[in-house]
């Protein structure tokens, strides 16, 4: 599976606004925290790779927490990279067997984020700590030869929301909390 995204900088409130009179609709917000770690047999950051621990706690629930692998990007033009994730049962035992397979904790990330559903994306409101706020527009796609077209859906809806798809940041939130 590939994860279709483009990231730009953006005023949540005024966003959020559009959105409404877009008609989105509200998938509700959540606190993500998210542990990135350095693997002992490579340089992610050389690679173009990243893997995560994800804590997910949405305003009325309880935590869900998922191990993610991301691909290196795919191509020049977005965020568009493979990505595989999956659910465990305990953040904490989770850490201690990357742990001692060798694999550090490099950073960590906390966003307050809310989504929204438009025109068959995902459109998130990220309010990222030491950071700032970002608009993300996302969608998945099985095949390689979805992406074009995903991309430039992703693109419309930058521009329906007002803003400018040149504006986009290739960069993640860890990569933009390690430069500041």
């Amino acid at each position: 599976m590939y994860e279709v995204e483009v990231k730009v900088p953006a005023d949540l409130a005024v966003v959020r606004d559009r959105l409404a009179a877009l008609e989105a609709i509200s998938e509700g917000a959540v606190v993500q925290v998210d542990t990135y770690y350095d693997a002992p047999h490579r340089e992610f950051a050389e690679t173009d790779e990243a893997l995560r621990i994800r804590s997910e706690r949405p305003e009325d629930g309880d935590a869900e927490t998922r191990v993610t692998y991301k691909g290196p990007l795919v191509d020049d033009e977005s965020k568009t990279r493979e990505e595989v994730e999956t659910s465990v049962a305990d953040r904490e035992k989770t850490d201690a067997i990357l742990t001692n397979l060798g694999f550090e904790p490099a950073a960590t990330v906390r966003k307050e984020r809310e989504r929204f559903s438009l025109a068959g994306y995902t459109v998130t409101l990220d309010s990222v700590d030491d950071v700032g706020e970002y608009v993300e527009v996302e969608t998945e796609v099985e095949d390689e030869s979805e992406l074009e077209a995903a991309r430039e859906g992703a693109y419309d809806i930058l521009e329906r929301l007002e803003l400018d798809p040149d504006d986009q940041l290739r960069t993640s939130y860890l990569g933009l909390l390690l430069a500041s």
